[in-house]
């Protein structure tokens, strides 16, 4: 029923990234792999990026630059204070939108894979906002790149059996802060997910039955589903360590995806009788431009298919779960800036993917309303 979407101030990083990165980490052994994450930076696509690090901080914490030394301490001492923050003005952004008073919110949906405490995340959002102390909350951690496909499958369920629900849904990501690593020789993965990976948070209000003349719904959820792919164990994992969050990254996750993605679409598709993967409009999550292009080959896709996950990875890098949250309110704004008939860039019926640590992906079946 509305979108709103947030990014740290403290720091944009845009063509200058490598020298940013290398410039904070001193050894006489880095000039090789200065190039490589300078091709690497290249290859991604991403114009620009915002992070909430920056080099006063890492000054401040040179622990955070050092490769796999302690510093899990001041990594969680940021983000458990500074990820319910950038929820919070996602989410006041969101509720603005609606139009609803805040109280008239029945259920809280947060995800992160940044910082871990208790009481948790959705306990401090909950009184960031001011929402009532009964609105029941749900915190779902470590979902990282398909976390907004689950949050929206666990919002549908929540808003149909509950008569009259509003929940709020908030994905907010500090991912610089957990998995920020200064660049080592012997682990090219973190050289991937620096030249990926941003910090951004998006919210949304899912509800059924909307009222007339008062919510404007933006989307439909139609199905939902999530698969584990197979024979992709150990294609991309997360494991937090004194150091933070440490990344492996392969290089078969594209193909992978590739490999899947018609029989996924197949089967969440089948009941509506749509085969023509052309008529729908697309949502997917923008772990990297292989991703992109291996999906649009894989089911010949048009060109612009995908026009505004490109966008959103160009403009704002891979924010993990906030990513499609992102992509959904680029495209309804694109929608209406062109006078399209729907949100959907003027189709019916379209498809979210959710694409993260696993292999898992999340398939969100959408249907565009009416501008």
């Amino acid at each position: 029923m509305a979108i709103g979407t947030a990014t740290p101030s403290n720091c944009v990083l845009q063509s200058t990234y490598p020298d940013y990165y290398f410039r904070v980490t001193k050894s006489e052994h880095m000039e090789k792999l200065r190039e490589k994450f300078k091709r690497i930076c290249d290859k991604s696509m991403i114009k620009k990026r915002f992070m909430y690090l920056t080099e006063e901080i890492l000054k401040e914490k040179p622990n955070l630059c050092a490769y796999k030394a302690p510093s899990l301490n001041d990594r969680q001492d940021i983000a458990v204070v500074e990820v319910p923050k950038l929820g919070e003005q996602a989410a006041t952004q969101a509720i603005m939108q609606w139009g609803q008073p805040k109280s008239k919110i029945t259920h809280l949906v947060f995800s992160t894979s940044c910082g871990v405490d208790m009481p948790a995340a959705d306990y401090q959002l909950t009184k960031l906002l001011g929402l009532h102390p009964s609105v029941k909350r749900f915190v779902m951690y470590q979902h990282g790149c398909y976390a907004g496909g689950s949050v929206l499958r666990l919002a549908k369920d929540l808003a149909e059996n509950n008569k009259g629900a509003r929940v709020l849904v908030v994905c907010s990501e500090l991912s610089s802060v957990l998995s920020f690593h200064g660049p080592d020789e012997t682990n090219l993965d973190s050289l991937v997910g620096r030249a990926l990976f941003a910090d951004g948070a998006a919210a949304i209000i899912v509800g059924s039955d909307p009222l007339l003349g008062v919510e404007k719904p933006l989307f439909e959820i139609v199905s939902v589903s999530q698969t584990i792919v197979p024979e992709s164990s150990g294609a991309l994992d997360g494991h937090l360590r004194e150091a933070g969050l440490m990344f492996h990254i392969s290089d078969k996750i594209p193909r992978l995806v590739s490999k899947n993605i018609e029989n996924i679409l197949v089967e969440v598709f089948k009941p509506f009788n749509i085969m023509d993967w052309n008529s729908i409009f697309w949502v997917v999550h923008p772990g990297g431009p292989a991703i992109l292009d291996k999906v649009e080959e894989k089911l010949a896709l048009e060109p612009d298919k995908l026009r505004a996950s490109r966008r959103v990875l160009r403009e704002y890098g891979n924010m993990w779960g906030a990513s499609v949250l992102f992509i959904l309110n680029e495209m309804r704004q694109s929608s209406a800036t062109y006078g399209l008939r729907t949100t959907g860039e003027g189709l019916e019926w379209g498809v979210l993917l959710g694409i993260g640590p696993g292999l898992t992906i999340e398939t969100v079946v959408l249907r565009g309303v009416s501008i």
